[in-house]
């Protein structure tokens, strides 16, 4: 366990580096991966663990156990539980960056507990307030990324494109977002919180750039020859709003589940996909909060049908209509009432439908698995890339809806759905059995295909001893452990 210093219990001569993660499960995943990292080279790792006021996070402890028996250098610590008020804003950001304003107070007290303080604090994109605090308690304070460059590019230059107009992403419409670096993209795709500039949460996300440029440093969660363009343009200078200092950047990744760490289901998926032909599946995954409508549900059950296509299906519950209980862990859902009648005993062996969860990183990378329709996420972005498996992007939330774009029009690695960008609309049926059709049986498909394989070596390359990621990473820590007074690397 941790013991509040410098060092870890057990392992003295260790230097420490804080990792500050985000409540969401895909942030704190991306976050133990990199603690990894950091063990591998030496380091005693302590993870913090904020939780959400009203969300009960008990599951999560036989998973953080797993983690830290299998790598006794990490340790996990939990920050008290901060409570407040009901807040104006609809967006769940809005929650993420009030819950750590609140907990500064505590982190405080943490940072300052024992006689040594860390080595290095690494702050979640979302908890970037907590910067200010580490540079006043002189502990060297990073970002970690867990999204792409391009996606950071736009981020870094949201007070630049603030200042330039006084209309709200709404009020734009179609009007294309233009920051360097990066493909313009219509203002409708910036993230669902940004269109409000009254909100709570964009008034959060405003706030984060001139914390990142004021850190030590940004480690992305990407790899250089991925995006040569947006970690360009970040490195030159053109993303910083006028008067910032431009923070370094470091690419390490690409960066994603080990492995599925305490889990034992999933094996009806992998045992299904061994009785598949090479290639011949697609799946559907839509991360742990992408839910749809039961209508919209059933519409990708008749486009499946149609398709004629091998499939394997993660079908979540409809989300709960009450706001109260948005964060809530839904539950099981019925496939009987969400599919149509008669769906599970006409596709018989074809295609597979799992209920809630599949261990995606294992199902991609499984050899009968020959496309992914995805909401975009990063982490499974990158679990895509480095499997090598093209994708159909349908975004649903957060940032997805940017990658879509880059991923599409920069990157060239995934087609659209579409329809998924009209509010209140339905991706119909229709468009489910073509573009699944395309994706598995056109040339369209398989220059996809062939694009996401090179992409996959040149992430493979990156990470191999002597890579760029792998360079960068080393160097990175090098300069943490060789000086006590960690300056900007």
């Amino acid at each position: 366990m941790d013991d509040g210093l410098g060092t870890t219990a057990g392992t003295p001569h260790k230097k420490r580096v804080v990792l500050y993660p985000s409540p969401g499960m895909g942030h704190l995943v991306s976050m133990i991966e990199l603690g990894k990292l950091f063990a591998a080279r030496g380091l005693a790792v302590t993870i913090l663990i904020v939780e959400l006021p009203f969300v009960d996070t008990g599951a999560r402890g036989p998973f953080l156990a797993g983690v830290t028996a299998a790598n006794p250098a990490i340790s996990f610590h939990c920050l008290p539980r901060v409570r407040f008020p009901p807040l104006a804003s609809s967006h769940p950001e809005a929650v993420t960056y009030e819950v750590a304003r609140l907990s500064n107070p505590h982190l405080r007290d943490f940072l300052l507990a024992g006689d040594a303080r860390p080595a290095v604090l690494v702050v979640d994109f979302f908890c970037s307030v907590a910067l200010d605090l580490a540079a006043e308690l002189g502990v060297p304070g990073y970002c970690f990324f867990t999204s792409g460059a391009e996606a950071l590019a736009s981020f870094l230059y949201l007070p630049v494109l603030h200042e330039q107009s006084a209309a709200s992403f709404r009020e734009m419409g179609e009007e294309l977002v233009r920051v360097p670096g990066i493909s313009p993209f219509p203002a409708t795709h910036a993230l669902k919180p940004l269109q409000d500039r009254d909100d709570a949460a964009y008034r959060g996300f405003l706030q984060v750039s001139p914390d990142l440029c004021r850190s030590q440093g940004i480690i992305i969660n990407t790899f250089r020859s991925l995006e040569p363009r947006a970690v360009e343009a970040i490195g030159a200078g053109l993303c910083t709003p006028p008067g910032l200092p431009t923070p370094p950047v470091h690419c390490i990744g690409p960066l994603i589940k080990s492995a599925e760490v305490g889990v034992k289901r999933g094996g009806e998926c992998l045992a299904w996909l061994d009785a598949q032909p090479e290639g011949s599946v697609v799946f559907l995954c839509f991360g742990s909060l992408g839910v749809f409508s039961a209508a919209q549900i059933r519409e990708i059950g008749v486009g499946l049908e149609a398709s004629g296509v091998r499939f394997l299906w993660v079908v979540r519950s409809p989300p709960n209509e009450d706001p109260a209980k948005r964060f809530e862990e839904p539950p099981e859902p019925d496939l009987g009432a969400l599919l149509p009648e008669g769906f599970l005993e006409r596709i018989g062996e074809r295609g597979l439908v799992v209920k809630t969860w599949a261990p995606q990183r294992d199902v991609l990378a499984h050899g009968a698995v020959g496309g992914f329709v995805t909401h975009c996420g990063w982490n499974s972005v990158l679990e895509a890339v480095m499997a090598g498996v093209p994708m159909l992007a349908w975004p649903l939330y957060a940032e997805q809806r940017l990658n879509r774009v880059f991923l599409e029009k920069e990157l060239g690695l995934a087609a659209a759905v579409e329809g998924y960008d009209q509010e209140g609309e339905l991706v119909e049926a229709g468009e489910v059995e073509k573009k699944v059709r395309w994706l598995m049986e056109s040339d369209g498909g398989s220059v996809l295909r062939e694009r996401t394989l090179g992409a996959m070596r040149r992430a493979k390359e990156a990470l191999a001893a002597g890579g760029e990621s792998d360079v960068t990473l080393t160097k990175l820590v090098e300069g943490w452990m060789g000086d006590d007074k960690v300056q900007r690397q």
